[in-house]
């Protein structure tokens, strides 16, 4: 007796806290170079490519929250939502290799140093700081709940930082002179953004493969479904995520003929919801238990 839903669980609407953000960071990236090639500042240039690329970035988590909303249909039954997951992983890819070109022209740079303007960078860079970390704080509410609005905040709080980077840069170039100080500054910024968007490339390749959520304990499900009134064994118990914000279950349960009613797979499609927050759960009742391996329960039942 399986329990459907169908309803559209995206995320709060984002769509004008993404048009926000687009149009803040492409007029900054477009002032950002342009006063770059005015003073002749590579740090400046190189910074508005970095941000060009986040800003395709955030264009890409953006299209991917408006995809997962589509409706389902016979040929897509659970919709476009996975769009979000591949949008997440994408965005972890791109954040990746847009810190190993900033290091690798880190390395660049120590080889031949090369001076600056030190006062405008600062000031431009530190424009920078503002609107990336005004675009990070309307995107952190929801990165705390949905995997591809976190790979936005990210993006958003790694510009921010490597901004601050690029302000310190020119403050130490210009109290001290020191050419070598913006690659080392950037070899700092690279290693704390690895550290950070390592969990995001982790987290989406893990729910792009059918993975468990991180939020769920598989053998905490399967007690809870074993502790079910009449439930004598659960095998086939699959947990995944279907969108970044939605997971889906299914479950065979192992039961007296002639129990359970409707009212049963309600109560235990709700609790599903409130104790896991698992919003497509199906559970499939049975009589006996068969004969198969990939039948064999994760727990033994609790006695009735």
């Amino acid at each position: 007796m399986p329990a459907h839903h169908h309803h559209s669980h995206a995320p709060a609407n984002y769509g004008r806290t993404f048009a926000i953000g687009v149009s803040l960071n492409v007029a900054f990236v477009l002032v950002e170079a342009l006063m770059g090639w005015r003073v002749h500042s590579l740090a400046l240039v190189a910074d508005a490519g970095h941000n060009l690329g986040d800003v395709g970035g955030l264009l890409l988590a953006w299209a991917g929250l408006a995809v997962g909303t589509l409706r389902s249909n016979e040929r897509r039954t659970y919709g476009w939502r996975r769009a979000s997951i591949l949008a997440s992983f994408a965005n972890a890819v791109i954040l990746l290799m847009v810190m190993g070109s900033l290091a690798l022209a880190a390395v660049q740079r120590l080889r031949t140093p090369a001076p600056m303007e030190g006062g405008v960078v600062m000031l431009v860079a530190g424009v920078g700081v503002l609107v990336n970390a005004v675009t990070a704080w309307l995107f952190m509410a929801g990165s705390r709940s949905d995997l591809n609005l976190r790979g936005a905040y990210l993006h958003m709080a790694a510009d921010a930082l490597v901004s601050v980077g690029v302000v310190l840069a020119g403050a130490l170039y210009v109290w001290r002179g020191w050419m070598w100080i913006d690659p080392v500054v950037t070899f700092a910024i690279v290693l704390v953004i690895v550290v950070g968007t390592w969990s995001l490339f982790r987290q989406s390749l893990h729910l792009l493969f059918d993975g468990v959520p991180e939020t769920i304990d598989l053998r905490d499900v399967d007690r809870y479904l074993c502790s079910l009134p009449g439930v004598e064994s659960v095998h086939d118990l699959h947990v995944w995520a279907t969108g970044t914000s939605s997971t889906a279950l299914t479950a065979h349960l192992v039961m007296p003929a002639g129990y359970p009613g409707s009212a049963f797979i309600v109560a235990a499609s709700k609790a599903l919801h409130d104790q896991f927050e698992i919003i497509h759960p199906t559970l499939q009742i049975e009589t006996e238990l068969l004969d198969d391996d990939c039948c064999k329960p994760l727990t033994s039942p609790s006695p009735h």
